[in-house]
């Protein structure tokens, strides 16, 4: 499967229509909900994300690599939503999605995704390591780090883009839990969901770490 190449552009594999894109927060990985025949959704889910990164490994232009890194900002990440979030989380499909959406909510909360970072740092040097973000972990650096990895998704490892992406995912996590602990002592209910959040992330974390392994087996579809 890895090696082989997609016939069509990034425009017909994909069919997308252009619009102007929602802005997308880090809570918002939850599937989406829609009323189209499970069976059919679940087969575009597959071949498209084949032919995604069919397209992205397969190429040496360059400017491929860059609209297939940029088709949240250009398409609307709830495009790819559509296509991909409600696939299983350990799928091709729900491991692009984690990809592109764990880039767009970095891309859209800089700031903050920088300072959960900064707080959870210190508690997971080897995570930060293989996470790849230049010190200090400034807004720009973590946005400079994303859309690395997601073109490395495509020009160089895909199992290594995920597991840069997991890593990334539990250092947020921990600093999510410390500003947990802040929050406690001034807001109870925003320290709560902070939790929840980190929970979520250690669990996108866990997923793609799953689908790294599987797809150097061969084995992720």
């Amino acid at each position: 499967m890895k090696g082989a190449r997609a016939g069509s552009t990034v425009g017909q594999v994909s069919g997308f229509r252009h619009h102007k894109p929602r802005p997308f927060a880090p809570q918002d990985f939850n599937p989406y909900e829609g009323g189209a025949d499970p069976a059919r959704i679940s087969e575009a889910a597959h071949l498209s994300a084949q032919a995604f990164v069919r397209k992205g490994i397969a190429n040496e232009d360059p400017d491929i690599s860059n609209r297939l890194v940029q088709v949240a900002e250009t398409e609307g990440l709830e495009v790819l939503a559509e296509l991909w979030s409600a696939a299983p989380a350990r799928s091709l499909p729900g491991a692009l999605w984690r990809l592109y959406a764990v880039r767009t909510a970095t891309l859209d909360n800089a700031e903050t995704m920088s300072a959960r970072f900064r707080a959870g740092a210190h508690r997971a040097e080897v995570e930060r390591l293989v996470a790849g973000v230049a010190e200090p972990p400034t807004a720009e650096e973590l946005k400079n780090m994303a859309t690395s990895i997601l073109t490395g998704a495509f020009d160089g490892d895909f199992a290594h883009a995920l597991e840069r992406t997991a890593a990334y995912c539990r250092v947020l996590a921990l600093g999510m839990t410390e500003h947990a602990d802040a929050a406690d002592l001034a807001n109870e209910t925003r320290g709560t969901k902070l939790t929840a959040r980190a929970k979520s992330m250690v669990n996108t974390a866990e997923d793609l770490e799953a689908c790294a392994r599987l797809w150097r087996q061969d084995l992720l579809d």
